[in-house]
């Protein structure tokens, strides 16, 4: 049997790093064992690592886009160039994961070929546009344009439940497919050592709870929501250390806001780690993750956690937290810190339903890549299938 041809395109890549880059890459270099696949993706400068992925890769001139860590490809400058470039490829299927330019090309590309192409919702646009453009007009206008790209696909790839409905307010009308994001990490093996690394590195008594954050340090997270929590959880006199791994735009900034609060005991901050299996000692050190994000639709973080048995607290009927169930595989809290800190304090007090929550969310939610992996090809082989029988 030949092996499936795959076309994939996204408007960002490594050296930056992003959720969506990571869903990404997990996917095609699972399916890259079993499928010939193309990634499509800009310039950044920095390209000297593309030689040692099991995929072919296709770099498209780009320009950074001012302020925001993303690079946009210039695919129509050069029309003809990049009609050239494709016009001898041959792919089955097209599967693009950003609605801007090289989007766009993808599914120009698909036209012209005559096959499917496949988007995935990653994101909750409201949010991302509003913060750069800052009017919730614009963003509205700049949600009607992208949702028409959404809409020339011939079906759609979404995260979770919660995301579907948010994609259906924005003006999509095709078919939808859910399929949830999986992760790479497998529990740690050296637990204790790894547990008295990250105490002694971090002076951790070995009797404090801790509490995570990973990801973009970026307001649109709430990660100023974290430190009103944290303020009421010391009032009460817990005992705690808060860890905040990751940067962005707001770093410093949570900086000043934890120096106001009069939380530079309490709160650590790491700044980026791109040490996997680093990154892993302070998920199984963690208490608990706290995501209080409105912002994100399934966010990998909540899933790296739960692969180390450490339950995530969510604000109730966030989109992130639609893959869980309050009290079985995680917690849900409500949108205030007072009560999301009472909520933290209940759990703390009740070992056996935290002990349950934390084999349920390993089991439930820590699903490996190669098994997303084996679902989206199976969906692939549909989609062309349907497309043929047109």
């Amino acid at each position: 049997m030949n092996k499936l041809k795959i076309g994939v395109f996204l408007d960002d890549f490594y050296p930056n790093i992003n959720g969506v880059i990571l869903v990404m890459e997990n996917l095609i270099k699972c399916m890259s064992k079993y499928a010939d696949i193309t990634l499509v993706v800009p310039k950044t400068g920095n390209e000297e690592n593309d030689k040692n992925y099991p995929f072919k890769i296709i770099r498209i001139n780009s320009i950074p886009l001012f302020n925001t860590g993303y690079n946009l490809g210039m695919a129509d400058i050069r029309r003809r160039k990049i009609n050239r470039m494709f016009e001898n490829l041959e792919f089955d299927i097209i599967h693009i994961h950003t609605p801007f330019v090289l989007g766009r090309l993808g599914i120009k590309i698909a036209r012209k070929k005559n096959i499917p192409v496949i988007i995935t919702m990653h994101t909750r646009w409201e949010f991302e546009l509003k913060k750069y453009l800052k009017s919730k007009l614009l963003a509205k206008i700049g949600i009607k344009h992208l949702i028409k790209t959404y809409n020339k696909c011939d079906c759609a790839i979404c995260l979770n439940n919660a995301l579907v409905n948010v994609y259906k307010e924005y003006g999509y009308k095709g078919d939808l497919t859910i399929i949830n994001n999986g992760t790479d990490m497998k529990i740690i093996s050296n637990k204790k050592e790894s547990i008295n690394k990250i105490n002694k590195l971090y002076n951790i008594k070995s009797n404090e709870y801790v509490f995570l954050f990973v990801g973009r340090i970026i307001s649109i997270k709430n990660i100023y929501f974290i430190l009103d929590v944290l303020k009421k959880l010391k009032e009460k006199r817990v005992q705690f250390k808060m860890i905040y791994i990751g940067d962005g735009p707001d770093f410093n900034e949570l900086k000043r806001k934890i120096k106001d609060y009069g939380l530079e005991n309490e709160v650590i901050m790491t700044g980026k780690i791109t040490d996997r299996a680093k990154l892993k000692e302070f998920y199984y050190r963690a208490t608990l993750f706290l995501f209080p994000s409105l912002y994100d639709a399934s966010s990998l973080v909540q899933i790296e956690a739960a692969s180390q048995q450490t339950p995530t607290i969510f604000i109730e009927n966030s989109v992130t937290s639609d893959t869980v169930l309050n009290n079985v595989n995680g917690f849900t809290a409500k949108n205030d810190p007072k009560l999301y800190a009472d909520r933290i304090i209940e759990i703390l007090n009740n070992n056996k339903l935290y002990n349950k929550v934390k084999n349920r969310a390993k089991k439930d939610l820590a699903k490996p890549w190669e098994d997303i992996a084996k679902e989206t090809y199976k969906f692939y082989l549909k989609t062309i299938k349907l497309k043929k029988e047109k």
